[in-house]
């Protein structure tokens, strides 16, 4: 890694905020309240590779916010026999936004690398995931104090992997690409993404496949002490 690393820029969700830990409480909570009667493990088996295929095509402009909201749903419950009338779903689709950020766990030693990592650089967020509910995450944590700017995807109009949401971030940081770092969890959004504009990476391989070999990668977030 580049001595001269003054500016770190990190994904959110998947990355330091424990994204899947947090949706299950959310939605253990949602079928509580709406009276769902499926198993919430055998459900998030199924959901939860239809809302990783969906926030693929949400990146690629194939799908709205709406629709990623309303059909991973309607998919899911299909999967699994269960049919709900439209309105209904578009309620449980709010719900489940309003009721993600009231759980906020943080991926195994995020806090740690943040408080090792505040004293020595600049650090910054860029998200793909909705304005509203990325803010609320990042206070609701209690990690909002550890950034200096948050590039949302709602604000710059595009969405990692597209160049231009790097170039803002770094513009509105005062940072320079020889001088940053990307840190995420996914391949093609962070890690290609910023490669693409000249940012160095570092892999957080939380789903752990297989990478190519000239990608510095990680298998937990302590690692990455050993390069900055």
């Amino acid at each position: 890694m580049n001595s001269s690393i003054k500016h770190i820029f990190f994904d959110l969700d998947h990355t330091l905020w424990d994204f899947d830990k947090n949706s299950s409480l959310a939605f253990d909570r949602l079928f509580k309240k709406f009276e769902i009667k499926l198993d919430l493990v055998s459900f998030l088996q199924v959901y939860q590779p239809i809302n990783l295929r969906y926030w693929k095509l949400y990146r690629e402009e194939k799908v709205t916010k709406e629709e990623l909201r309303r059909q991973r749903l309607i998919q899911a419950f299909d999967a699994l026999g269960k049919e709900y009338a439209l309105d209904l779903i578009d309620s449980m689709a709010q719900d489940y936004i309003a009721f993600l950020p009231l759980h906020n766990h943080l991926i195994d030693g995020a806090l740690g690398l943040l408080e090792y990592l505040k004293p020595l650089y600049t650090l910054h967020i860029i998200t793909n995931g909705f304005r509203e509910v990325q803010n609320n995450k990042l206070e609701r944590s209690g990690i909002k104090e550890f950034f200096t700017t948050v590039t949302n995807s709602e604000e710059t109009g595009v969405k990692k992997p597209n160049p231009i949401i790097f170039e803002h971030a770094i513009k509105i940081s005062g940072a320079a690409v020889e001088n940053s770092v990307m840190i995420g969890d996914n391949y093609e959004a962070d890690i290609l993404g910023a490669q693409a504009v000249g940012l160095q990476t570092i892999c957080f391989n939380y789903h752990q496949t297989e990478l190519p070999l000239n990608n510095l990668q990680v298998s937990s977030l302590s690692e990455i002490t050993k390069y900055l």
